[in-house]
């Protein structure tokens, strides 16, 4: 075993050397990869008789595994060192005197929220809000969810453990059941925007776990689609400030209306960012339909009396839009110089008196 104690010394005395992440995997991969050497000496088992091959197998898996887990230890500690590092280079003195300017300001979400109520309460519209925590019934049921429907899975909803019933609280996926609150406890005609956090299983450049929505919803006698439309065209002209705004309505599918459809509004994507109501791309906003007569019936509402729409948008990304933010995450990362580029002054709240933004 000469020889493998001798390789063993070699490779751990790289490893204790190596003073980086990068010349730390170049050892790895010398030693462990598929050309390396004590890769290299599990292919010459083949050859051996079947006593030397198990002799032989079993000190160079104990060599291998020794390695991993040098490789292993120096590779903590290398991240904790880069760590302790970067602490070191980004700490602040919170001796020094605060600066002279106001340093506070509102997260383009709040502003892009704030907007969006200031837009829909000029058209009638009150707030109305529900609990982040939902059940089973509220979330789906009431909204004409069938029991085997996709995002009732763990894929797309975080559910928590189950009660002793079996009855299993989940975080609401959209803010769809705030309409159902109302619907149940509001006799009709009703017309709201219900604002407030979603959670899914879902993070890329434009989605995240957790994410702003504003729901809409009205009930009333004679309520149709071209209701519908006018409030939405009528809301996009106002929160884009500006009065050419073209949409086009796609028919689409959602458990809970019926017709139901996805808006786009025509912009222009050349340059490097998205301009509303100019070029001839198309962009989706938001989905929305007429109230499903099965919804309207699970919260006592009668389907051959009253009509309504609903419409949903999300909050986060419809602010991307408007004020040229690349990448959805950057919103959740608590990064003080990103809010400083993109935050607002709480001292002007969006109205219609003094404008939106």
């Amino acid at each position: 075993m000469t020889d493998l104690t001798t390789l063993e010394a070699d490779v751990l005395a790289q490893v204790a050397a190596a003073g980086d992440l990068a010349a730390l995997d170049a050892v790895r991969v010398s030693a462990l990869g598929k050309t390396g050497s004590i890769s290299g000496l599990l292919k010459t088992l083949g050859a051996m008789s079947p006593d030397e091959r198990k002799e032989r197998g079993a000190a160079i898996n104990v060599l291998r595994d020794r390695v991993q887990s040098a490789l292993n230890d120096k590779k903590a500690a290398l991240e904790a060192a880069a760590l302790d590092a970067r602490l070191a280079s980004e700490t602040l003195d919170l001796t020094l005197p605060a600066p002279h300017r106001r340093r506070g300001s509102v997260h383009p979400t709040m502003q892009t929220m704030d907007e969006m109520i200031a837009i829909f309460a000029e058209m009638g519209f009150a707030v109305a809000e529900g609990p982040d925590i939902e059940d089973d019934f509220h979330n789906f049921t009431a909204l004409n969810f069938p029991e085997k429907h996709p995002a009732r899975e763990m894929h797309d909803t975080f559910f928590f453990n189950p009660k002793e019933s079996g009855e299993r609280m989940l975080l609401r996926t959209h803010t769809s059941p705030v309409q159902v609150r109302t619907m149940v406890s509001q006799k009709p005609p009703i017309r709201i925007i219900a604002p407030g956090r979603t959670y899914r299983c879902d993070s890329d450049a434009t989605h995240t776990p957790m994410f702003h929505q504003v729901e809409g919803l009205v009930i009333d006698k004679g309520i149709h689609m071209g209701h519908l439309k006018w409030t939405l065209e009528t809301f996009i002209a106002r929160f884009f400030e500006t009065d050419a705004v073209t949409t086009q309505f796609r028919p689409h599918h959602f458990p809970f209306t019926e017709p139901s459809a996805e808006m786009d509004v025509q912009c222009d994507r050349s340059g490097g960012e998205i301009k509303i109501g100019q070029g001839t791309s198309w962009l989706e906003i938001l989905g929305c339909g007429m109230v499903h007569p099965n919804v309207l019936r699970a919260c006592g509402i009668d389907p051959d009396e009253y009509q309504g729409f609903a419409f949903g948008m999300g909050v986060d990304r419809l602010g991307m839009l408007k004020y040229g933010m690349p990448d959805l995450r950057d919103m959740f990362s608590s990064d003080g110089r990103w809010l400083d580029h993109y935050g607002f002054s709480a001292f002007a709240a969006p109205n219609a008196a003094s404008g939106l933004s």
